[in-house]
This record gives C-alpha cells, sequence and structure tokens, in this order.
C-alpha cells in the first residue's frame, strides 16, 4: 500500500513517460510532484491525468514575484485541483502573507479545495562554497531556520527544506508543521545534483513529514522495486 509520506517526483519533458511510470507504480505510490521541467512542457494536462488516476499532486513551481503577482498566479494554480503549491520564502514575509491570504478568500469563494502552501527556504542543490559565493555570511542551517520561521509567521503550511535541517526546523515550528524533503537518497544511490542529503529513514527521525523522490525510483531498473524498498524503510518511522 501506498505511503502518503513519499512523493516522487515526475522529471520528465513528456506524457508518455508519465504514463509509464505511474502504470508501473500503481498502488505503491499515491503522492507525485510535478515540477517545472514537466508543467512548462505538457501545461495541466499532466495535472487532469494524475488526478483521474485518483493521485495526490505537489505542483512545484516555486513562486518568487511582487505580493500581488505570486498571489493570483496560485489562486490560478488552485483551480487545478492540486494538493500542495510553493513559493521562495526568500521572497519576504509579505509576500508569503499576501499569497496565503489570497489564496484562503479565492478558494473558500469559488468553493475549490484550498490546497497547502509551503515555502522554499534553501534549495538543497547549495552548498557551502555556493552559499558563501553568492555574499551570503550567516551559515546554511541558521537562515533555513530562519525562512522557517517566518513561512510560520506569514500563516503558511510548512516549508522545503533538505533533511539536514528538518530537525532544527521541527523544533523551531512544531509538529504540525509540514517539512517536505528533496534530497533523499538511499544507501547506495548516486547523489546527482543533490549536496544536502540523507537516507528516507534518517529524514523521517529528523523530523520531515513528507520525502520527495526521484531519480532513485524513476530511474531505477525496476522503479516498482525500489519504491516498494523506500517504502518498507519508511514503515519503520512512525
Amino acid at each position: 500500500m501506498a505511503d502518503e509520506r513519499l512523493i516522487v517526483a515526475l522529471d520528465f519533458h513528456e506524457m508518455d513517460k508519465v504514463q509509464a511510470l505511474v502504470e508501473n507504480l500503481g498502488e505503491s505510490v499515491s503522492y507525485y510532484k510535478v515540477g517545472m521541467e514537466l508543467f512548462y512542457s505538457v501545461g495541466a494536462e499532466v495535472v487532469t491525468y494524475l488526478k483521474q488516476q485518483n493521485k495526490e499532486v505537489f505542483l512545484d513551481l516555486k513562486l518568487h514575484d511582487i505580493p500581488n503577482t505570486a498571489a493570483q498566479g496560485l489562486c490560478s494554480l488552485a483551480r487545478l485541483g492540486v494538493s500542495i503549491l510553493n513559493v521562495h520564502a526568500s521572497g519576504s514575509y509579505t509576500m508569503m502573507k499576501t499569497a496565503i491570504d489570497q489564496l484562503r478568500q479565492e478558494t473558500a469563494r469559488t468553493g475549490i479545495p484550498c490546497p497547502k502552501l509551503i515555502a522554499v527556504t534553501v534549495l538543497t542543490s547549495i552548498d557551502q562554497a555556493d552559499w558563501t559565493a553568492i555574499g551570503q555570511k550567516t551559515n546554511i542551517q541558521e537562515q533555513v531556520v530562519r525562512l522557517a520561521k517566518l513561512t510560520k509567521q506569514a500563516g503558511l503550511d510548512g516549508v522545503v527544506a533538505s533533511p539536514q535541517e528538518a530537525q532544527s526546523i521541527r523544533q523551531a515550528c512544531g509538529e504540525e508543521f509540514m517539512i517536505v524533503t528533496p534530497g533523499i537518497r538511499p544507501s547506495g544511490v548516486a547523489t546527482n545534483d543533490q549536496s544536502r542529503i540523507a537516507v528516507p529513514m534518517q529524514a523521517l527521525k529528523n523530523g520531515a513529514s513528507h520525502l520527495v523522490i526521484g531519480r532513485p525510483i524513476t530511474a531505477a531498473k525496476d522503479p516498482h522495486a525500489a519504491a516498494l524498498a523506500i517504502i518498507k524503510e519508511m514503515e519503520m518511522v512512525r
């Protein structure tokens, strides 16, 4: 059976690859992430397809703009019926507060279920060298926790952060706060372009509420077996 804490990332360009994977994984996976690569290629078609398959969707477009523009973009995307949307926390408290307020008002007005809104803290591909190169003086973990607190203050449902910061975020923001963690790599799997990573069990022990996993499943010789192995490991942490 599916574990709703597992979100499989559909990092493809084509619908036929999406359909083949979803059919292969079957009932073992109930939650999928649709990011820029796929959405910019096929648009809302992929969300419609996943909803028809009774799957939940995290639409990972990372909006980052002036407050009203970001808010209105989210209101448009909410009409697709996705379960999670996101923005960049670095867009500011004002942007996040405007976004969540307008999103809740619009979905209440239209009768659309309001998706969870979470904020990206610091991308998991960024290491300390990259961080220093863009002029940041604090360390990454301190900044991630600062942004998580700001996100909660603005009224959002949670954050996207690496599993290495999950424990500090959980301590700072409480048990109900969503912590969605990319950068999950089972033992023996290539890290690819991720820098701040952890194995599934450790990420959950650290406080993650959801694990976003792409290539360890989608690029596996047997994606279904790879997903089941990860779910088995996840079931050891509740």
